[in-house]
């Protein structure tokens, strides 16, 4: 399940005058806004949308909050990914391990390094999520993610541009006014793009053996989480690959695994999961990346993800997330 280190949700909250305990009860005040539940350090990506969702109805100016949040974050709190991210020699090689090593804080996003010419650009993903809050994904995580190379640089970082898919907020301006660049709004990815003398710039620390002691450390923290729900994600694999035939039964989907039912049921269980619950995960999935494409009809949408009839696809979709599939993709562009 994708899911958010709930200190990353903490700097969210205090930026936007909340406030997350430790036991992930969202409070404004004395009042409970919200109680997720918190396992291992981390929120369900879903909690943590919702968190997003309702500081975005209460706090309007969206810009500012962001620029806040990034500000407010201290990549030394992220553990030995700080550790590691500092002690690459440039910006180049903080890129290099933010990318690899993110979902050690977050598996709701995916970064990417997309060369362009000389110039790199760190391309975000949004995996998981749903909700009027998404929007504060790319432009809060992006922030953030520029303010941490900011502590761990030599000297001041000016990216080339930065970029948005969905339209501006009112007070926009403070994202050029915090990157020092062009902001551009209704692109075609969310990210930064960094020129070739940009990557060259040094680290205040920057130390090889440390980095080659630290980065051995993140590759055993990846494997771990990688290998915990491995049956998780194989089961997902194997149900988004049928998918347009219809949703599969739990007995073809654990024989094509190599399990019999009663231990594929048993060990699914011991993840803490269920075939029902993953199917319905699946499918919610591919339909959330499959709105964001705008030339992906409603009712191709619906066929791709084991709907019969467009009308099925509609209220599971508003139970997955209490809107229609029209009115989420028409949030996109908020």
């Amino acid at each position: 399940m994708s899911s958010v280190s709930i200190i990353i949700a903490q700097y969210f909250a205090g930026a936007a005058g909340f406030s997350l305990t430790t036991d992930g009860a969202l409070l404004q005040g004395d009042e409970t806004l919200l109680q997720t539940t918190v396992e291992s350090g981390r929120i369900s990506a879903q909690d943590h949308y919702e968190i997003l969702g309702l500081v975005a109805r209460k706090v309007p100016d969206r810009a500012a909050l962001s620029v806040r949040y990034a500000k407010s974050l201290d990549i030394n709190k992220l553990g030995t990914l700080a550790l590691a991210c500092k002690a690459a020699p440039n910006l180049g090689g903080v890129l290099q391990r933010m990318a690899r090593y993110h979902s050690l804080i977050t598996n709701s996003v995916r970064y990417h390094l997309d060369p362009v010419g000389r110039s790199i650009f760190l391309r975000q993903d949004i995996l998981a999520g749903s909700g009027y809050g998404l929007v504060f994904s790319p432009e809060a995580g992006l922030s953030a993610m520029y303010c941490a190379f900011d502590q761990v640089a030599a000297k001041k970082i000016t990216p080339h541009s930065v970029t948005f898919q969905h339209q501006p907020p009112r007070d926009a301006h403070l994202f050029e006014e915090l990157f020092g660049c062009e902001v551009k709004f209704g692109a075609a990815a969310d990210g930064i793009l960094f020129s070739q003398d940009s990557l060259m710039i040094e680290n205040t620390l920057g130390d090889f053996a440390l980095s080659e002691f630290l980065t051995k450390h993140l590759e055993a923290e990846l494997e771990q989480l990688k290998a915990e729900p491995s049956l998780v994600r194989t089961t997902k694999e194997e149900i988004a690959r049928v998918l347009s035939e219809g949703l599969p039964k739990m007995a073809d989907v654990a024989r094509s695994l190599g399990l019999s039912v009663r231990s594929f049921h048993r060990r699914l269980a011991d993840h803490g999961s269920s075939f029902q619950t993953l199917a319905e995960e699946t499918r919610r999935d591919i339909a959330m990346s499959m709105l964001r494409d705008e030339t992906c009809a409603l009712s191709e949408i619906a066929f791709l993800t084991g709907f019969s009839e467009q009308s099925a696809f509609n209220r599971a979709f508003k139970r997955w997330t209490k809107q229609t599939p029209a009115n989420y993709r028409k949030s996109l562009s908020l």
